[in-house]
């Protein structure tokens, strides 16, 4: 099989048909890291011994018809905020240096039912701080269409090995469209689930209210596969949803005649969006009209404070959630210290790398007694109207559509010194994280030779309508199945 060109489901039929087994399945993944990840650095720990021997317990069950499901012995790959038992896991930051979970993640324990194998972790924005996988105490994660440039975050690393053809699917974690903003920078299928879809068990906390587990893969098809192996209800997750998990490859039938496509006028006329860009997810609707979808206008007026209510509400969780991350209790301790309290400070300011110090600061400040009516408590006003806004529009259609990202995948070190123009990357994202709906990023096209994303949205638990959708647009098209020319 040609491990940089092929599918989930390609993989899937060949195991199926007896032409590939899973142990070759996991050496060409291992082979094709080989060739790929020292210019990429998208793979930090790669379990190679693990996942060969979990390959000949696959194929074992395959001969004897015991498979746990139709992606048994399937390689994946996780993003290293995801805790799996006797793992590593570092948040790509040095204050977890050397930890080690002792319990599995509940995705973790979804897929090893299913019989996936999980071949390592991906690198990422520092505790998913980021638009660009450069804020990695393990270096900057490069696009494989372009190695000068990034693969967008915080989930880079896992769009970069899904692009490359490392595995042909990984999971990410999406606060503010950290799945769908390097999905659209590294040409791959990117959905991030309704919030409380999938669990968070056992996925290391940004901001607890928006954090979402999804999936990158080549199609809409392959997402529907996975999102299908990870989502439902968990009880130790009490922001788990209880609602039963649809057959999501069962919705894509095919046909979206009568589809109503919102168009929110305020997200193509937002300043700074590249022309090319928004010439090819226009390209893209008419495709979808073409299927027999109606174009009509919808309005989000709220949207252009989506970017500062995400800032705040996100900071402040984080610096809530991170606060537990001291050197007491494990990763990184700071040596010599006089004092307890020298050694909190010391361990912190060693540990955390600067995104990180900036957003605990930013968000300390936002909760602060003098501050806290007049800037968190105003984002969680401006949250709700997002969500009305959102409700108001899928009166009038089904789905909406926007750009992903407002430009192409930029050059690394670009915008490190900028951090309010690398925080508009997320203009077009956040504000499904703060509604809590679906978002789904496409392939479209490319611009300068880089791709570009068509950003999906839908109703809350309406993933089946959004996969479908993107379904019938990658049977009308053929960009998901361009590979990208920056690497071997």
């Amino acid at each position: 099989m040609d491990d940089g060109a092929t599918s989930l489901v390609a993989q899937r039929d060949a195991l199926a048909s007896g032409t590939c087994s899973s142990a070759e399945l996991i050496d060409g993944a291992i082979d094709r890291h080989d060739q790929t990840n020292a210019s990429l650095n998208a793979v930090l720990g790669l379990r190679a011994d693990a996942a060969r021997a979990e390959a000949k317990e696959s194929d074992v069950r395959r001969a004897a018809g015991e498979l746990r499901s139709s992606i048994d012995g399937i390689p994946i790959l996780l993003k290293d905020n995801m805790v799996q038992r006797g793992e590593p896991t570092t948040c790509s930051s040095r204050i977890l240096e050397g930890y080690v979970s002792p319990y599995d993640s509940c995705v973790v324990e979804k897929l090893q039912a299913a019989g996936a194998i999980i071949m390592g972790r991906t690198n990422m924005d520092e505790f998913a701080m980021g638009s660009s996988t450069e804020n990695s105490v393990h270096g900057a994660a490069h696009n494989p269409w372009d190695l000068e440039r990034a693969c967008g975050g915080s989930s880079g690393g896992s769009a970069a090995s899904v692009a490359a053809g490392i595995t042909q699917a990984a999971l990410g974690s999406d606060t503010g469209g950290s799945i769908r903003q390097p999905a659209s920078f590294c040409g791959v299928t990117g959905i991030k689930p309704t919030y409380g879809r999938v669990s968070r068990w056992g996925l290391v906390a940004y901001a607890s209210s928006l954090d979402q587990i999804g999936c990158f893969t080549h199609t809409a098809q392959d997402a529907a596969i996975v999102l299908q192996t990870i989502a439902g209800h968990d009880e130790r997750d009490s922001t788990s949803i209880p609602d039963a998990v649809p057959d999501y490859s069962a919705a894509l039938t095919g046909d979206i005649r009568g589809l109503k496509v919102g168009l929110p006028k305020e997200c193509f006329e937002t300043e700074g969006t590249d022309p090319e860009v928004q010439e090819r997810v226009r390209a893209g609707i008419a495709e979808l009209e073409a299927a027999g979808a109606e174009a009509v206008e919808v309005n989000l007026p709220h949207t252009k404070y989506g970017v500062a209510a995400y800032y705040l509400i996100a900071t402040a969780e984080a610096s809530s959630n991170l606060a537990r991350f001291d050197g007491a209790r494990y990763g990184h301790r700071a040596s010599g210290a006089k004092d307890l309290k020298e050694m909190y400070e010391r361990s912190r300011s060693e540990g955390f790398g600067a995104e990180v110090k900036r957003r605990i600061m930013l968000g300390t400040y936002v909760l602060s007694a003098g501050y806290f009516d007049a800037y968190y408590k105003k984002a969680q006003q401006v949250r709700t109207l997002l969500r009305q806004d959102f409700e108001s529009a899928f009166a009038k259609c089904d789905v909406i559509a926007t750009p992903t990202s407002p430009e192409v995948a930029f050059k690394l070190g670009e915008k490190t010194e900028d951090p309010i123009s690398m925080y508009l990357s997320d203009v077009f994202t956040v504000s499904a994280n703060l509604a809590g709906i679906p978002g789904v990023s496409v392939p479209c096209g490319t611009s300068a030779n880089l791709p570009v994303g068509l950003q999906l949205l839908g109703r809350v638990l309406d993933e089946e309508t959004l996969l479908r959708t993107a379904d019938v647009f990658q049977q009308r098209t053929d960009h998901h199945t361009d590979r990208p020319g920056g690497i071997a």
